[in-house]
């Protein structure tokens, strides 16, 4: 099996014309010709996957958050790109269209969170955003199940009545808040609210929570590591989920 034959799989799951417009998702760092024998699973291609795949013998890493991002001015010594290229590691990046795409990130937290009933919502700009059930909770009791269910650190703002429909959105996603509320959903889930959303959401009276980044997306990682190796048997597929940013 080659690099193409995997990332062809891929886009014919999450395809990238479903990637947002500030996106950069595909083959980032590579040879699609290259055969690939193992790979590694990530939400971030950082020193510490790259070690992790050079350690476990694959030269495939399959990101969620895009190795490239924005345009690089130079390709040095000391800098990811450079690492990945010198030791022939190539890697794939499912970003904005694995949020959105059927089994993607909003997908696998529903399933994390135990939601029920998950259907499409799709925000005033087009994007896909998922709504759900959950069992009769007071937000204290939701903030706790968040916790359990994904772990890290949950800060929400409580609202004025039970939560049992829910809108969510993973990592950075404070902006929907607007559309949580003009539907009429009982709580928001996300990451990355900043201090005027939670504001807002007070103003509001909904139930707002923030699940951490890393906790609302790493979720996702698992579940593509099994669709992938279901699919690919000779290629040997390995998760890897750090939690790097420490929290004291």
């Amino acid at each position: 099996m080659k690099v193409k034959d995997v990332l062809s799989y891929l886009e014919s799951l999450y395809p990238p014309d479903t990637a947002c417009d500030f996106d950069n998702v595909g083959l980032l760092v590579g040879d699609g010709e290259c055969g690939v024998t193992a790979a590694v699973i990530t939400l971030d291609c950082d020193v510490n996957a790259v070690s992790f795949a050079k350690e476990n013998g694959a030269n495939l890493i399959i990101t969620h958050h895009p190795v490239i991002l924005e345009p690089l001015k130079s390709v040095t010594a000391g800098s990811i790109v450079f690492r990945l290229i010198k030791e022939g590691i190539s890697v794939i990046s499912m970003h904005t269209n694995l949020d959105v795409g059927d089994g993607g990130v909003n997908d696998a937290l529903c399933a994390a969170l135990g939601l029920t009933d998950i259907k499409p919502y799709t925000a005033g700009d087009g994007y896909l955003l998922k709504s759900g059930k959950t069992d009769k909770h007071k937000p204290n009791e939701l903030a706790l199940h968040i916790k359990e269910r994904l772990g890290g650190a949950v800060r929400y703002t409580a609202g004025k009545k039970d939560i049992e429909s829910v809108l969510v959105c993973s990592g950075s996603g404070g902006s929907y808040l607007d559309e949580a509320i003009s539907a009429g959903f009982d709580a928001f889930i996300t990451a990355d609210v900043k201090q005027h959303v939670f504001v807002a959401a007070i103003n509001a009276g909904i139930s707002l929570f923030d699940g951490g980044h890393f906790c609302t997306e790493n979720v996702v990682v698992e579940p593509l590591c099994e669709v992938l190796q279901k699919r690919f048997t000779a290629i040997k597929f390995t998760a890897f989920s750090p939690e790097s940013i420490k929290t004291v």
